[in-house]
């Protein structure tokens, strides 16, 4: 049997022209109704679920609040644990003031320059340390005192377990200096002496904490006591005609 094809090529691509188009149409729509689908579920989780999740957690959020304010004292409570975060810390930063009496035993001079002290403050914001005090009647009493404080040297074993030797005070000042007269009678020359001092002095980090005077090399053992008889009352001013 033979066929003859009598529809002209024109037709034909004409019929496989709507062919492809039926097909991309078909496709597009099942695009269409896939994105539509998606947007749908997206919105609904959007709108419903996280709806829920959201007044969920409000209604945790809001048990739990009256849950705590039901706790007795609990501002103080809260109070108290926050403290105690920083007992730490405030344990490292903490100066170890005592420090000064081994100064003190380190930098009074011997007879014949001694000098007693009637008032001694630290200010461990300005890391100075200001001494009112007196001498017997000599200016070179006070001078020794100086030179000695200058002379000091902080022997000391750091936060890395080693040996360091640093100069104790700097800016060393006198000022107020007058004669007076102490509670025996005798005359006396008051004076008020300050410096600076190094932060290693009362730096809790720094270990076997001792002062080395080097003008004499006597070194104070940082366990030594400190003499009583270096506290004595402030001498009071003479009186005209003396």
């Amino acid at each position: 049997m033979i066929e003859i094809n009598l529809m002209p090529d024109v037709k034909q691509e004409l019929i496989k022209a709507q062919q492809v188009r039926a097909k991309v149409i078909a496709v597009s729509v099942a695009i269409g109704v896939i994105s539509i689908s998606v947007v749908a579920l997206l919105a609904a989780y959007i709108f419903a679920v996280q709806s829920v999740r959201s007044s969920m957690a409000d209604t945790a959020i809001e048990n739990g609040s009256d849950s705590l304010n039901s706790v007795e004292d609990l501002s103080k409570t809260l109070t108290i644990q926050n403290q105690l975060t920083k007992i730490a810390a405030l344990n490292d930063d903490k100066k170890i003031s005592s420090r000064i009496f081994d100064v003190l035993n380190a930098i009074i001079p011997p007879a014949p320059n001694s000098v007693q002290i009637s008032n001694l403050s630290v200010d461990t914001d300005l890391q100075t340390i200001t001494i009112e005090g007196q001498a017997p009647n000599s200016y070179a009493a006070v001078e020794v005192f100086k030179k000695t404080i200058a002379g000091a040297q902080l022997r000391f074993t750091d936060s890395y377990n080693e040996k360091q030797e640093l100069p104790l005070a700097s800016n060393i000042s006198t000022s107020n200096t007058s004669y007076g007269e102490d509670s025996s009678g005798n005359k006396v020359l008051r004076f008020t002496l300050s410096f600076n001092y190094i932060t290693e002095l009362f730096a809790p980090a720094s270990k076997n904490i001792s002062i080395a005077i080097s003008i004499n090399g006597n070194v104070t053992d940082s366990y030594l006591g400190v003499p009583q008889s270096i506290f004595v009352q402030r001498a009071t001013d003479l009186t005209e005609g003396q």
